[in-house]
């Protein structure tokens, strides 16, 4: 949460009082307040959860629209705390802080056969490409479009010699 009270209270109304205020205004242009009520009738466990839901596309909107007026306005900038946390591996117990973090021995294994694997598929693909006749490039011209019965725009039909023939 925000140190500063005000950008508390700011960054509430945005995340959690404007989706459930926009899911109320939809109902009551939809329904009217009949329809507001029926949020809170019973049906639901937590009736504010579904109307935010309800409402959280909405607000995503105004959120960036005001974002669009002045950075920061709509998304409210949250100041965070970043440290550096050390590595630790799955057994922190069987570790001293002495001692360097090496992986299992079994992770060491299917990693370096991996590598084997991985290695060998690219020599047989560069044997491949190296083996492998280059096609020359495709001819260039205008594209018939053909009459009505002939392939035409998007078929992926050149027809160089009718057009010639015409």
């Amino acid at each position: 949460m925000a140190a500063d009270p005000l950008d508390a209270l700011r960054l509430t109304l945005m995340q959690d009082v404007l989706p459930v205020g926009l899911a109320v205004v939809e109902r009551v242009r939809k329904g009217g307040p009949r329809e507001v009520m029926a949020a809170f009738d019973g049906s639901s466990p937590d009736p504010l959860g579904t109307l935010r839901e309800e409402g959280e596309p909405a607000a995503t909107q105004v959120r960036a629209g005001l974002d669009n007026l002045q950075p920061g306005l709509g998304n409210p900038v949250v100041k965070v705390e970043v440290r550096d946390v050390p590595f630790q591996t799955a057994h922190p117990a069987a570790q001293s802080a002495d001692q360097p973090i090496t992986p299992p021995q079994e992770d060491s294994a299917e990693l370096q056969a991996a590598l084997v694997r991985i290695g060998s598929r690219l020599a047989e693909l560069e044997r491949r490409l190296a083996a492998a006749p280059v096609p020359p490039a495709p001819a260039t011209g205008p594209i018939s479009y053909g009459g009505e019965g002939s392939p035409g725009v998007g078929s992926g039909f050149d027809d160089r010699g009718a057009a010639a023939r015409r």
